[in-house]
This record gives C-alpha cells, sequence and structure tokens, in this order.
C-alpha cells in the first residue's frame, strides 16, 4: 500500500506501508553508510562506517555522487520513531532544507513510514532547482527501495 501527500509546494511528503518492524527500517535510516543503498535521489555516494544516529545534535557526514560531501544536523530524533536532518556543506550553515523520517507500527507488525523533504526554509537560490526536482516520485522511490531491502 502507498499514498502520499503534499502539504505545500514546498514540502513533499512520501509514504507507505513496509512489511518489517520500525526497528528494523530505522536501523537503515539512522545508520548514514546504509543510506547510499536506499537513496531514491541517487545522490549518495557512501557514508563512513560507525555514525549511527542516537540523539539531536549529532552530525554526520555523507558523500555525494558528484564528490562533495555533505554534514547533516540531526534536528529530530526519536528512536525507532522520528529523524530529520539538515544538509550543509562542511563547516557552514545549512541553508534550510530539511529531510525527515516518521515510522508507525501497525497493529499487523508492518510500519507506516513517512518521508518528507521540506524546504521551505530553503535560503540558496541555487540549491532552488534541485529543490523542485526533488518530487513525491523521487521520495516514494526512497520508500521502495528501503522496503526492500527491509524486507529481504
Amino acid at each position: 500500500m502507498v499514498t502520499a501527500n503534499s502539504q505545500s509546494p514546498n514540502v513533499v511528503t512520501s509514504c507507505r506501508v513496509i512489511a518489517a518492524s520500525a526497528e528494523r527500517i530505522f536501523e537503515l535510516i539512522a545508520d548514514p553508510a546504509q543510506q547510499p543503498r536506499w537513496d531514491g535521489n541517487d545522490n549518495l555516494a557512501e557514508a563512513p562506517e560507525g555514525q549511527r544516529v542516537r540523539a539531536v545534535g549529532e552530525v554526520f557526514t555523507v558523500k555525494l555522487t558528484q564528490g562533495s560531501v555533505r554534514e547533516n544536523r540531526v534536528v529530530e530524533f526519536e528512536e525507532g520513531r522520528r529523524i530529520a536532518w539538515l544538509p550543509s556543506e562542511p563547516g557552514k550553515q545549512p541553508p534550510g532544507h530539511l529531510w525527515r523520517w516518521e515510522l508507525e507500527p501497525t497493529a499487523d507488525g508492518r510500519t507506516q513510514v513517512c518521508h518528507t523533504y521540506d524546504w521551505s526554509h530553503l535560503t540558496d537560490e541555487n540549491r532552488l532547482p534541485r529543490a523542485r526536482a526533488t518530487t513525491e516520485d523521487r521520495l516514494r522511490a526512497s520508500l521502495d527501495r528501503l522496503a526492500e531491502l527491509a524486507e529481504s
């Protein structure tokens, strides 16, 4: 089952039920080294091992497919339920776009997973074309890849 909705033009959300526990799914999201395996934007190349997120305020790094590095500041965190981060170039302030994952276990042992990209506070005009290109379909691609990994 796949459901999706967008709250505003600058906030895109896609949701689907995944036949796996919230704990299993969250491990794939909260461990940056796993993120390139399910990234539907095909934007993440790799991330160093040992960066598993456990709290708000942590920063993890990822290398993008075009070679640059991003620092991701965790701004929301609830183990097994919610995680969100603000990416930025190393040593710089985040330009204002946010990635969020929310997980809700269902009564039958599956998990409703919602993935949101919020660029409503994006201040870097150079990033606007990429932000606009991050559509519901791109978010759904991440959900589908995540489901494939979590359900196997």
